[in-house]
C-alpha cells in the first residue's frame, strides 16, 4: 500500500510566509473631529504591521466623508473588494462592523464573498475573526447583529417620534376621516367634512350609532374604513375622536421594545401627550365664517389704511366676485 502524507493547507500564507493584510477605514462626515479620527486610523494601521513577523500591510483603503449606509458610493471599499478578487489580499482589518458596513445585508454578502475567496476579516471592536468561525457560528453572530441593528434603528425612530410628540409637531401617519395631509399639515377635507358634520347632527338629534350606520349605508356614502359599508366602530370612532375639536391625544398605542415587536393599546404603560389646538383654526372665527355668495371660508388679514391697522375678515375668493373693485369687496369683508 502506498504511503500518503497529508500536508495541511493554509490559504492565508504567501511565499515569504507573511499574510498580506489590508486595513479598511471609514469616517461618516468631513467634520474636524471625524477627520482627526480618519487620520488616527491611518496612523494606527501604518504602525501595527511595522515590526510584525507574520503579517505585512499591503494597502490602506480609506473612505472619507461618505455615508456608510450603502456600499455604492464607497470607492475605496469597492477597490478593496476588487483587489481581494485579484488575489492580492489574504486578510482585512477594520475597527468595527459599523466602520466596515452600516448595512447588515451588504456586510453579510461581502463576508460570504470574501470567505469564498479565502480572505478573512477581523473586527477589532467586536473581537470577531472570521478565520476562527464556522459557517453556522458566523450566521448566528451576524444574525444577532442584524437583530440588534434593527432594534437600534427602531429605538432611534421611537425617540424621534417622542420628541416630536413632546413639542407638538408630530403628525400621525393615520389621518382621521374628514382630514387630509397638505404641506405637512393636517387640514380639513371639505367634502368628507360634510359627512362628519352630518354624523354629529344626527347623533345630537337623538339618533343612535346603529341608526346612523344604517342611514349612511342607505345613502351609499363612501365609508371611512377599508370595508365597503359603514359599521358601528367607524361611527363611534368619529363621535369620540378628539381630533374633531382640533386637539390630538398622542401615543394611544405603542410598539414593544423587543423582538418580535407587537403593537399594544396604551393603558398607562407609556406617556401620552395631549396637544390642544394642534390643527384647529388659529382664530375663533376660522372655518366658521363663510361667504354668503360662494360659501368659501373667510380669511383673517391685517390692513394698513392711512397709518391705521385694521383686522379684516375677507372671502378667500373675493377676486372672483363682481367687476367693480369697490363693490366687489364691499360685502366680502367685516371689520373687527
Amino acid at each position: 500500500m502506498p504511503k500518503v502524507t497529508i500536508i495541511n493547507a493554509n490559504s492565508e500564507t504567501v511565499n515569504n510566509g507573511k499574510l498580506r493584510c489590508a486595513a479598511y477605514c471609514r469616517v461618516s462626515s468631513s467634520s474636524e473631529d471625524q477627520l482627526n479620527s480618519y487620520a488616527a486610523q491611518i496612523r494606527y494601521y501604518s504602525g501595527v504591521f511595522e515590526n510584525s513577523e507574520t503579517e505585512e500591510l499591503v494597502d490602506i483603503y480609506a473612505d472619507e466623508g461618505i455615508t456608510g449606509t450603502s456600499e455604492e458610493k464607497r470607492d475605496e471599499f469597492k477597490r478593496l473588494m476588487s483587489d481581494c478578487k485579484k488575489g492580492k489580499i489574504d486578510r482585512i482589518y477594520t475597527k468595527s462592523i459599523s466602520r466596515y458596513a452600516r448595512n447588515t445585508k451588504d456586510c453579510l454578502e461581502s463576508i460570504r464573498l470574501l470567505k469564498a475567496l479565502g480572505v478573512t476579516i477581523f473586527f477589532e471592536k467586536e473581537n470577531i475573526d472570521t478565520a476562527k468561525m464556522s459557517d453556522e457560528m458566523m450566521i448566528t453572530i451576524m444574525g444577532g447583529l442584524a437583530q440588534e441593528e434593527s432594534t437600534s434603528i427602531s429605538q432611534n425612530q421611537k425617540w424621534s417620534i417622542r420628541k416630536r410628540m413632546q413639542n407638538g409637531t408630530y403628525l400621525s401617519p393615520s389621518i382621521a376621516y374628514g382630514y387630509k395631509r397638505q404641506n405637512g399639515q393636517l387640514v380639513i377635507d371639505n367634502k368628507k367634512a360634510q359627512i362628519v358634520k352630518q354624523i354629529y347632527k344626527w347623533y345630537l338629534s337623538g339618533k343612535g350609532v346603529a341608526t346612523i350606520v344604517k342611514e349612511l349605508n342607505l345613502r351609499q356614502i363612501p365609508t371611512c374604513m377599508y370595508g365597503k359599508q359603514w359599521g358601528s366602530f367607524a361611527v363611534a370612532y368619529i363621535l369620540t375622536n378628539e381630533r374633531y375639536i382640533g386637539n390630538m391625544l398622542l401615543q394611544k398605542t405603542y410598539s414593544t421594545d423587543t423582538m418580535p415587536i407587537h403593537k399594544k393599546v396604551n393603558k398607562g404603560e407609556k406617556e401620552q401627550y395631549f396637544v390642544q389646538n394642534s390643527h384647529s383654526g388659529k382664530y375663533a372665527l376660522t372655518e366658521i365664517m363663510v361667504c354668503a355668495e360662494c360659501e368659501s371660508a373667510y380669511r383673517r388679514v391685517t390692513w394698513n389704511v392711512h397709518g391705521k391697522k385694521s383686522i379684516v375678515w375677507r372671502c378667500v375668493n373675493r377676486l372672483d366676485h363682481g367687476k367693480n373693485g369697490e363693490n366687489r369687496d364691499a360685502h366680502k369683508r367685516m371689520y373687527i
